[in-house]
C-alpha cells in the first residue's frame, strides 16, 4: 500500500513537471507569422472623351470580350451638328480655292476681251486723228490748240487700251499666287476642323483594347455622362499578381525572384508565387513604431508576386504565406 502511494506521488510529480515544461515551451515558442495578401489583376477603365448620353451598352458584367469588340455607344447630337458646320465651312473654302485656281468665268473673259478690242479700236482712231492734225498743224492749217486736243485724246486712248489689256490678262491668268495660297490655307484649316470633329465622333464608339473580362458596368443606358467618366472596367487576367503589405523588418527573408508557397483560402490549395516587385509605400499610414517610447520607426513595403499557375484565381481572393517557413 505504501509502495503504491510512493509510485502515485512520483507519477504526479512527473505530470506536474511535464505540464510546467509544456507551459514554458509554449511561452517561449515563437509565434508563427502569417502574411495576408490579395489577388490583383490589371484593371482598365474605359471612357469616352465626349460628354453625352449612353445610347447603348453591348456587354454585361462577367462577360468575356475580345480585342476590337464594341462595348458601348454614346449619343452626341451636338457633335453631329458641329460636324455639319465644319463640313459646310470646308465646302465653302473648297469653292473659294476652285474659283482662285480656275480664274474668271468664260463670260467674264469674253467681256474683258471685247473691252480690250473696243479700246484698241479707239486707240487706232485716236492715233490716226492725231497724225492728221499734226500734219495740218505743220502746214499751218490748224491752231496749236487742235493739236493739243488730238494729242490728249491719243494719250487717253493709249491709257484706256492698256487698262483694258490688263483686265483681260488678269481674267486669263486667274487669281494671284498669294490669293491662291490663302484659299488653299483656308481649305486646310477647314479640313482640320472636320478631322477634329470626326475624331470626337469616332470616340463615341468604344471598343475593347484587349481580350478581357468585364469587371463592372458603372453607367446605365440612357444616363448622361461627363467627359472622361469611366463607363466600363475591364479585367486583364493575363496580367495577374498577388499584393502583400510587409513591414521592412520582415524583408530580409525575401528578394527579387524569391519563390513563395502560399495558401489560397477560397480554393483550398497552395500556389507557388515568384516575387517580381518590391517598393516602399507612400509616407502616410506606413510608419510603425517599434517602441512606445524612444526607438525608431519602420516602414511598410508593397511586395508583388506572380503566380506560376493562375488557374481558378480571381481578383480579391485571400492568399496566406507562413513567413516562418521561408
Amino acid at each position: 500500500m505504501k509502495r503504491n502511494s510512493i509510485i502515485t506521488g512520483v507519477l504526479g510529480t512527473l505530470a506536474i513537471i511535464f505540464v510546467v515544461l509544456l507551459m514554458i515551451w509554449y511561452a517561449i515558442k515563437p509565434e508563427p507569422v502569417y502574411i495576408q495578401g490579395e489577388v490583383v489583376v490589371k484593371t482598365v477603365k474605359v471612357s469616352s472623351k465626349l460628354s453625352g448620353r449612353v445610347d447603348s451598352l453591348l456587354v454585361k458584367e462577367g462577360q468575356y470580350v475580345y480585342k476590337g469588340q464594341l462595348l458601348f455607344v454614346m449619343s452626341t447630337p451636338e457633335v453631329q451638328a458641329k460636324l455639319r458646320q465644319a463640313e459646310a465651312a470646308r465646302n465653302a473654302a473648297l469653292a473659294q480655292r476652285n474659283k482662285a485656281d480656275n480664274g474668271a468665268r468664260p463670260e467674264e473673259i469674253d467681256a474683258a476681251y471685247n473691252l480690250w478690242q473696243t479700246a484698241q479700236a479707239s486707240l487706232e482712231f485716236a492715233e490716226k486723228s492725231y497724225n492728221r492734225v499734226k500734219n495740218l498743224y505743220a502746214e499751218g492749217v490748224v491752231a496749236k490748240q487742235s493739236l493739243d486736243e488730238a494729242e490728249a485724246a491719243y494719250k487717253a486712248a493709249q491709257s484706256s487700251t492698256a487698262a483694258a489689256r490688263s483686265q483681260y490678262d488678269m481674267a486669263m491668268d486667274g487669281a494671284r499666287k498669294d490669293d491662291k495660297s490663302a484659299a488653299s490655307a483656308l481649305v486646310d484649316q477647314a479640313s482640320g476642323a472636320v478631322d477634329e470633329v470626326e475624331s470626337y465622333i469616332s470616340d463615341s464608339h468604344q471598343y475593347a483594347p484587349f481580350d478581357a473580362e468585364v469587371g463592372s458596368v458603372i453607367a446605365e443606358q440612357g444616363e448622361l455622362i461627363g467627359s472622361g467618366y469611366p463607363i466600363i472596367t475591364l479585367l486583364d487576367y493575363s496580367d495577374m499578381w498577388v499584393s502583400f503589405n510587409i513591414k521592412e523588418d520582415l524583408l530580409p527573408k525575401i528578394q527579387m525572384g524569391t519563390v513563395l508557397t502560399a495558401h489560397v483560402t477560397a480554393l483550398g490549395r497552395d500556389v507557388t508565387l515568384k516575387v517580381n516587385y518590391m517598393g516602399v509605400q507612400a509616407d502616410y499610414a506606413t510608419w510603425s513604431a517599434t517602441r512606445t517610447r524612444g526607438g525608431f520607426d519602420i516602414r511598410t513595403f508593397e511586395v508583388r508576386a506572380v503566380p506560376e499557375n493562375a488557374d481558378g484565381l480571381r481578383p480579391g481572393m485571400t492568399v496566406i504565406v507562413n513567413w516562418a517557413e521561408l
